[in-house]
């Protein structure tokens, strides 16, 4: 049965400029700090990392951003996030920065956590973002790499994730919830928080994804709407996308590695072997969407 009430599913409330707020407390889990904004023309937001890392994410429109560590007049460039690639701004500790709409209304989301390392400002423009079509056949999905492992930061990971309509993601169902090393040190899995925050092409589309555990101590379905967020504390967690509706959703990770190593449920990872080819509608969006 899908769940409706749990922590794990959190709703947006349009009545406020910043519809989803997840913080480690509401979330009860110890890194992610998340906000998705929403504003109009002329209008600002304004805030402080202070002991915090942050990327800040152009979902859709245009922005100008000014703080202490530099300006960034003009980013972003794609309407929502199914006509273009992102714009991303990582933003180090100790930055108090504005962000001005300077479109007509914009979309952005915020994720920070908090380190004890110092690193640059990078505008992370949308031909540096790096494309991946991954999986195959029904399960044949977009990732766009934003912050992926070996950006420099310290927690953070940022990746965002379209699913073509009817097709899985995040499948074979995979996790990371356990630090785990080979015996030559090398990290084969990390212990991660992940946010997945979703947009859907048509106001009526949905998604459902499961959260599990080996014990089956947690296992809830989630049925996900436009701009609902899932928190994937532990355990697996698959994605479907129904038939008729593509479905994007944005991917922060921050935890004991700056890593996405995760282990594939042993039960289902023989799907691999059975797939032949790429799904042909991928990439769903690219930078000549952009222009």
């Amino acid at each position: 049965m899908s769940s409706t009430n749990s922590h794990l599913l959190v709703k947006p409330d349009f009545s406020n400029p910043v519809y989803i707020t997840i913080t480690p407390k509401s979330a009860k889990w110890d890194f992610i700090h998340f906000d998705a904004v929403k504003i109009e023309k002329g209008k600002t937001w304004t805030f402080d990392t202070n002991e915090s890392e942050l990327a800040l994410i152009i979902l859709g429109g245009k922005c100008d951003v000014t703080s202490s560590t530099g300006d960034w007049p003009g980013i972003g460039s794609r309407v929502d996030v199914f006509h273009g690639m992102p714009t991303t701004l990582y933003l180090p500790r100790h930055t108090s920065f504005t962000v001005k709409a300077v479109s007509e209304t914009l979309d952005f989301a915020c994720a920070w956590v908090k380190t004890e390392k110092d690193f640059q400002a990078i505008l992370v423009k949308p031909e540096d973002v790096i494309v991946e079509l991954r999986g195959g056949d029904n399960v044949s999905r977009q990732i766009n790499k934003m912050l992926p492992p070996g950006f420099p930061c310290d927690r953070l990971v940022v990746v965002e994730v379209y699913t073509p309509s009817g097709n899985w993601s995040s499948y074979p169902p995979h996790k990371h919830d356990t630090r785990t090393l080979d015996e030559k040190g090398n990290l084969i899995e990390a212990d991660l928080e992940e946010i997945y925050f979703y947009k859907v092409d048509k106001p009526e589309g949905y998604a459902y994804q499961r959260i599990y555990t080996d014990d089956r101590s947690l296992d809830e379905l989630f049925m996900v709407s436009d701009s609902q967020a899932v928190l994937s504390p532990e355990g697996y967690h698959p994605v479907v996308a129904v038939p008729g509706y593509n479905v994007y959703y944005l991917n922060i990770l921050a935890g004991s590695d700056q890593s996405l190593a995760s282990s594939d449920d042993p039960v289902y990872s023989w799907v691999k072997e059975t797939w032949k080819e790429m799904d042909k509608r991928l990439p769903l969006v690219s930078i000549e969407m952009n222009k």
